[in-house]
C-alpha cells in the first residue's frame, strides 16, 4: 500500500501492485503520455506543488564540450549555493524526506556527516534514439518466465509506465548507459581511523543492444564485462571476465578469473548473488547499486515520494579533488557531496522464503527521471538496518545519460565503508570504444593476461 508520504501517481500503478508479473505492455493511448504529460522514460514532468520540485524541460542539452579532460565534467550549476544543510541536530524536521538509512547515518556520524541540499535541477536526459526506443518497449516489452528475464525489449528502460517493483528493478538493470563504455576508477575500504589501500581497476562493458529475442545468438545476454586490477601491486594483473545473462535462473551468470600467478583460466563458480566482495565489506549484487539476477527478492512496489537524495555531483566528482580529499573515516568528506529534492520510486525487496542471502530486505530508491537507484537501505536477517548505499550520479551530458560518479555502501554496524568507481585521479570514460562479443571470451582473456 502506499504511505500518506506517496504520491498516486496513477491508477495504473495502483491497479497492479497485487499482481506484479502481469505483461507490461501499455496500450497506444498509455504510451501517447510519453513525452507529454510525462517524460520520454515515464517521470512526472510536472513539478510538485510547492515549487521545490520543477518541471522537467529536457534535462541538460548535450553539449560536446561538457567534458574537460584536465578537470573532468563541467559543472553547469557551479553558481548555486545551499539551500541548507541537514545534521543530526535537525534531521527529524526533514525525517519525511529521508530514508531510514539516511537518518541512521546522520545519527552515527553527529560530528561529521551532513547532507548540503541545493535547488533541484532536473538534469536528466537522453538523445531522441535512446527515447524512440523506450517508447516502443513501452508497446512491447514484457515480463516472463515468474519475472526472471524481459521479452520484447530493447537494452534501454523496457517498463517507461511501471506498475510493479520488479519492472522498475528492470528498469534500473536495463537504464541507458551507452553501447559500451571503457573506464578507470579507483576504490577504497577505509580502516576506523581512516587509512586506506587504493585500488584501481580498468574496466571495459558491452552492453548487448539486441535482447528481443531470446532464441537469438547471445539474445540472453545483457551485457559483457572485462576487469583488470592494476592497483596494489600485488593484485595487479588479476583479470575478470563476466557474461550477464538477462534471466540468470535460466542461465546463470558466466564468469572466469585470470590469475598472474598461475598464468590460467579459471571458471568462478560462485560470482553472483551474495558472494563477498570489496574485502568482504559488500555483496556481489552490491555492484553497481543493484546488479544481477532480482529472482530471490518478491518486490514490494511501496510508492513514490518526494526524497533528498544525491544529485548533479559534478562537484565531488571533480579533477580537482583528490582521493583523499574524499576517503575520510566513517564516510566521505561530507564536504562534497550535493544533495537535492527529487522524486524517487521506492521499491522494498524482501527475500523469498527458504531462499538463502545476507539481506533479508533491500530498500531501493530509484530516481524517477533515469531509473538510477540512488540510495539503497539493507537489513540483516535479524532485521536489522545494516548497510545504506549512496550514488553519486551526473549526467554524462557529452553523451547524454546519467550514471554514477561514485557509490558508497556503509557498514552502520562495524562503522566502515567502500567506496568505488571515483574517477577524479583517472582519464575520463570512453563511451566510443569499440567492442563486440569476441572480445570478451576465456581465449581472450588467456591472451591479454599479463605474464
Amino acid at each position: 500500500m502506499f504511505s500518506s508520504k506517496c504520491f498516486n501517481t496513477s491508477l495504473l500503478v495502483v491497479a497492479m501492485l497485487a499482481s506484479p508479473l502481469l505483461q507490461a505492455q501499455v496500450d497506444a493511448t498509455q504510451a501517447a503520455r510519453l513525452g507529454q504529460d510525462l517524460t520520454p522514460l515515464g517521470a512526472q514532468k510536472a513539478g510538485n506543488a510547492a515549487g521545490t520540485i520543477p518541471a522537467w524541460d529536457g534535462g541538460l542539452a548535450q553539449r560536446n564540450d561538457a567534458l574537460d579532460p584536465a578537470g573532468g565534467y563541467r559543472d553547469p550549476y557551479a553558481a548555486d549555493k545551499p539551500l541548507f544543510t541537514i545534521t543530526a541536530a535537525n534531521a527529524e524536521e526533514y525525517r519525511d524526506k529521508l530514508s531510514p538509512g539516511q537518518l541512521a547515518l546522520l545519527k552515527r556520524y553527529p560530528n561529521s556527516r551532513k547532507m548540503e541540499v541545493y535547488p533541484t535541477h532536473r538534469s536528466a536526459s537522453y538523445s531522441d534514439a535512446v527515447y524512440a526506443m523506450v517508447k516502443e518497449n513501452a508497446l512491447n516489452a514484457k515480463l516472463i518466465e515468474d519475472g526472471n528475464g524481459v521479452a520484447d525489449t530493447r537494452n534501454a528502460t523496457p517498463f517507461p509506465i511501471p506498475s510493479s517493483g520488479l519492472e522498475l528493478v528492470w528498469n534500473h538493470l536495463m537504464r541507458y548507459r551507452g553501447e559500451g563504455v571503457k573506464r578507470y576508477y579507483a576504490g577504497a575500504q577505509p580502516q576506523l581511523n581512516g587509512d586506506y589501500q587504493l585500488n584501481k581497476v580498468m574496466e571495459v562493458a558491452m552492453f548487448n543492444q539486441d535482447v528481443s529475442d531470446y532464441g537469438k545468438a547471445n539474445g540472453n545476454v545483457l551485457l559483457y564485462y572485462r576487469q583488470s586490477i592494476l592497483a596494489p601491486a600485488r593484485k595487479a594483473g588479476q583479470e575478470t571476465l563476466v557474461h550477464e545473462p538477462i534471466n540468470q535462473v535460466k542461465n546463470p551468470r558466466l564468469a572466469w578469473s585470470y590469475n598472474t600467478g598461475q598464468r590460467r583460466v579459471r571458471r568462478m563458480p560462485n560470482y553472483a548473488y551474495d558472494n563477498p566482495s570489496s574485502d568482504g565489506m559488500a555483496t556481489n549484487d552490491n555492484g553497481d547499486m543493484f546488479s544481477g539476477s532480482p529472482d530471490r527478492y518478491d518486490w514490494q512496489l511501496v510508492g513514490k515520494q518526494e526524497m533528498y537524495v544525491p544529485y548533479n555531483n559534478y562537484r565531488f566528482a571533480a579533477k580537482s579533488n583528490k582521493y583523499s580529499d574524499i576517503i575520510k573515516p566513517g564516510h566521505v568528506n561530507a564536504d562534497l557531496p550535493r544533495y537535492e529534492l527529487h522524486r524517487v520510486w521506492h521499491v522494498r525487496g524482501v527475500l523469498k522464503a527458504g531462499v538463502r542471502h545476507v539481506y533479508k530486505q533491500r530498500d531501493l530508491y530509484l530516481d524517477e527521471d533515469s531509473y538510477q537507484i540512488l540510495v539503497s537501505d539493507h537489513y540483516d536477517n535479524r532485521d536489522t538496518l545494516w548497510r545504506v548505499g549512496e550514488a553519486f550520479s551526473i549526467n554524462y551530458y557529452d553523451q547524454p545519460l546519467v550514471w554514477s560518479a561514485g557509490i558508497g555502501l556503509y557498514d552502520l554496524i562495524s562503522g566502515r565503508y567502500t567506496i568505488g568507481t571515483l574517477t577524479n585521479e583517472e582519464v575520463p570514460y570512453d563511451f566510443n570504444i569499440a567492442l563486440q562479443p569476441s572480445d570478451f571470451t576465456p581465449a581472450k582473456l588467456r591472451q591479454d593476461g599479463v605474464r
